[in-house]
């Protein structure tokens, strides 16, 4: 390294990949710096630089002592060993600066010699704190994966027919009769500990109910008017909760419905194609459900506008996998157990890292952001605008049922008009809604007055109230 070089380093001032250091003296102290770089993404100590950018350089006497304490902070002090560069630059006579390069550690995590494990923040470091810092790190470094961390479900949480049928379609095997045998089969197949309990990617896959055990893990879609989003206005709302097939194939009939319908070419009594390929966002949820970081206690989220669709994973991306790699076809295994059991058909998985490919094939217009600093991953679909829409013609929106989705409380109303005797599930079923949200706007219904259930819960009936009605009372 040059002078120049090093001066216009030093310019730059400290960050987490560059420390200054006047002197070394303890070795311990120097031995935790070099644990936070090798655990963090490496880094450079230029000692000989105080903290303000200031030069005095070191003496040829201290420039030998420090190359010794280097030498046993980064082989003895730090655990597992690290093998670090040093580099002496001149900058006057007689001054040397030490330029300490450690790498990234591709043995993480490294301990100081009274085992504390540290991370760099900013320019300083500091001690990981937490069980869930600690998984990351093990996860980083390939020795732990957050589909595998154990939850309190016991196997009798499974979904026996989704299971029995996955035995049978995949491993032509019948559903173990006993308790015993199951529980050996799970363990087998890397779906449950040795302690009994299912793990993560067991609850995920095969329990009947994972929302109620991990209620964190589920996709939220909103369909929003215009191009913002809004606190309280939405054209369309649901959360989608069960097994990750459920997860997929509910959220993927979210964006159907709410996408634009075309004819592109095809005779007027042809149902009409959708805006954007279908397989398009398949590939996107099946990369958003098996991809992301489960060690975030937070949902996928999904929203719609009139000019793009975004689907916001919790997590950025692993490693060194970069979006400029990601588009080449390079993936990183964040969760292998969950994608070892979606290759096997329980999605529709065409490979690891060719479904951003297959997505960017189908529809070319789609921006990837990694976002570190909030953790968060988003695929940003990018609509057209289509003929005669308001955007291209300056004109106020006709309701049609193709360009503006019909409002859940709508499609209540009109349904129960109809058929006054039908449940809540019935309804559900009928407009393709979870019931969870049928009951929510139901309950709104309710209290503004616009119906009301007459007469016994299991004979009973709805009554819709007209609005002029509703302005008489």
């Amino acid at each position: 390294m040059k002078k120049e070089q090093l001066l216009s380093l030093i310019s730059l001032g400290e960050d987490s990949t560059r420390q200054f250091k006047s002197d070394v003296t303890n070795s311990d102290s120097l031995a935790s710096e070099m644990a936070a770089f090798a655990n963090s993404e490496g880094g450079t100590i230029f000692i000989g630089v105080v903290d303000d950018g200031s030069i005095p350089g070191l003496g040829q006497a201290d420039v030998g002592r420090i190359n010794q304490l280097i030498s046993n902070a980064a082989s003895h002090l730090v655990r597992s060993p690290l093998a670090v560069q040093t580099r002496n630059v001149r900058i006057s006579p007689g001054r040397i600066v030490i330029v300490l390069t450690v790498p990234k550690g591709i043995d993480k995590p490294y301990f100081d010699k009274n085992g504390v494990i540290w991370l760099k923040c900013g320019a300083d470091k500091r001690r990981i704190n937490s069980k869930e810092e600690l998984r990351r790190l093990f996860q980083l470094s390939d020795q732990f994966h957050a589909d595998e961390l154990p939850t309190k479900a016991k196997i009798d949480k499974l979904d026996k027919l989704r299971f029995r049928d996955f035995l049978r379609d995949v491993y032509k095997l019948d559903y173990p009769d006993s308790a015993a045998a199951r529980l050996r089969l799970l363990q087998n197949m890397n779906l449950a500990t040795d302690e009994g309990n299912l793990n993560l990617a067991g609850v995920l896959l095969f329990a009947e109910r994972p929302e109620w055990i991990k209620p964190q893990f589920i996709v939220k879609a909103i369909r929003y008017p215009g191009n913002e989003i809004h606190v309280s206005d939405y054209l369309d709302t649901e959360d989608f909760s069960g097994p990750l097939r459920k997860v997929f194939d509910d959220s993927l009939a979210f964006i159907m419905r709410n996408l634009h319908k075309v004819q592109a070419g095809r005779g007027v009594n042809a149902p009409g194609m959708p805006e954007i390929p279908e397989s398009v966002f398949e590939e996107l949820l099946v990369n958003a459900l098996i991809h992301r970081d489960y060690l975030v206690s937070a949902s996928i989220r999904l929203f719609i506008f009139d000019n793009r669709i975004e689907i916001i994973s919790p997590g950025h991306l692993p490693n060194n996998l970069t979006v400029e790699k990601m588009r080449a076809g390079i993936s990183n295994i964040r969760n292998p157990i969950l994608v070892s059991f979606v290759a096997k058909g329980l999605l529709p998985y065409h490979g690891l890292g060719s479904g951003i490919k297959r997505a960017l094939e189908g529809w070319a217009d789609i921006d990837f952001t990694d976002d570190q600093e909030s953790c968060l991953f988003t695929a940003t679909v990018h609509r057209k605008e289509q003929a005669g829409s308001p955007e291209s013609s300056g004109k106020t929106p006709v309701e049609t049922p193709v360009e503006t989705p019909v409002k859940t409380p709508e499609q209540i109303l009109r349904l129960l008009s109809e058929n006054p005797s039908m449940a809540l599930a019935e309804v559900a079923r009928g407009i393709g809604k979870s019931l969870r949200a049928v009951e929510r706007a139901s309950t709104k219904l309710v209290k503004g007055g616009q119906m009301k259930y007459i007469g016994s819960k299991k004979g009973g009936h709805w009554e819709i109230i007209e609005k002029k009605e509703v302005k008489e009372s």
